[in-house]
């Protein structure tokens, strides 16, 4: 694929499926982009999930050693790894 010559067909097919009214060939087409589209929203989601939970855990996380100055630890001591 490095000729001009071999990429010219491939160039025009691509163009000319952008400049017609109907971007998808067959139904297949159609169902393979709902399905990329469904997973790029799932991705994006789940970025907002992790962004969102950084955030409550860096609030949490200043309140949390607010309350160790104070004395207080928070959750419970785990007895088994005492000697």
């Amino acid at each position: 694929m490095d000729n001009p010559e071999e990429l010219q067909p491939i160039v025009e097919e691509v163009l000319g499926k952008l400049k017609s009214s109907q971007p998808f060939q067959s139904t297949w087409d159609t169902a393979a982009f709902v399905v990329f589209l469904t997973f790029v929203g799932t991705v994006l989601l789940l970025l907002l999930f992790v962004c969102i939970h950084c955030c409550c855990c860096r609030h949490r996380s200043s309140r949390s050693q607010v309350n160790v100055k104070k004395g207080r630890s928070m959750g419970v001591d785990n007895l088994a790894l005492e000697p």
